[in-house]
């Protein structure tokens, strides 16, 4: 097995972040960790740009034997790891087995479908403010509602994959897909979506994010707390500020 020299984690408490630190302490790879700071727009400086030019997060610098290693963009870091640090398939699936590929379907099909229409969803629930009405409510309700779609096809896989005996979006373990969407669907709540709605998906997301390296993971860069501050109207209205304030920082930044 390949170990790291010095890899290094860039990210930031959201979506995109802790399914791959979560990833990381799976799977206990050494690692050192960069959190961004959003509200000074770090993650659009020169130097992280060299890093990302997306200026987005996660994303991770690997040294092995003196060789560096910039990978951007979560999926293609989840597979990065997989590939270097898991050779006993203990986040993944043999290369070229029918589950292997199932991993991939899934993968894929968060980073291309549930994290951008829910992402889109955050934007219009907690951070637009549209001087239109009408179109903050049709941006709301066209993004909340592909999001419920996309946990409903989420629910319908595990009922499947229950009926084979398994808790998992693919084969008998947990694997890269699990922690891509579980990144995801812990935020259900942030967009109005009740977790009571999806039974099995609910039992999914609690069964997972309590496996205590995987919870060690969601705590990076600092304590998950979405759960809780979702109850608590003050706590969210000051984060949807804050939340709203560098996005709105970043667009201006963005234009010119």
């Amino acid at each position: 097995m390949t170990k790291p020299t010095d890899l290094t984690l860039y990210t930031a408490s959201v979506p995109n972040g802790i399914k791959v630190s979560s990833a990381l302490e799976y799977l206990e790879i050494p690692y050192k960790m960069r959190a961004l700071d959003f509200s000074t727009l770090e993650q659009k400086e020169p130097w992280y740009l060299e890093i990302n030019p997306n200026g987005r997060v996660p994303a991770i610098v690997d040294v092995v034997d003196g060789k560096k290693t910039s990978v951007m963009e979560s999926g293609a870091v989840l597979l990065y790891i997989t590939d270097k640090y898991d050779p006993a398939n203990k986040l993944s699936y043999p290369h070229g087995s029918a589950e292997y590929y199932e991993m991939i379907e899934w993968l894929f099909w968060q980073v291309g479908g549930l994290g951008p229409m829910q992402g889109q969803a955050s934007h219009f629930v907690r951070y637009c403010q549209s001087d239109n009405p009408e179109v903050q409510a049709y941006g709301t309700n066209r993004y909340v509602n592909e999001t419920r779609r996309l946990m409903s096809v989420l629910e319908t896989r595990l009922h499947k994959q229950a009926a084979k005996g398994s808790k998992y979006l693919v084969g008998d373990h947990l694997s890269v897909a699990d922690l891509a969407c579980l990144g995801w669907v812990l935020f259900d709540t942030y967009v109005g979506i009740e977790s009571s709605e999806f039974p099995l998906l609910n039992k999914w997301q609690d069964e997972i994010s309590a496996i205590p390296l995987v919870k060690k993971g969601l705590d990076v860069p600092k304590p998950f707390t979405i759960k809780e501050m979702v109850k608590n109207p003050e706590a969210m209205a000051a984060a949807s500020a804050t939340g709203r304030n560098w996005i709105q920082k970043g667009n201006e930044a963005e234009k010119k």
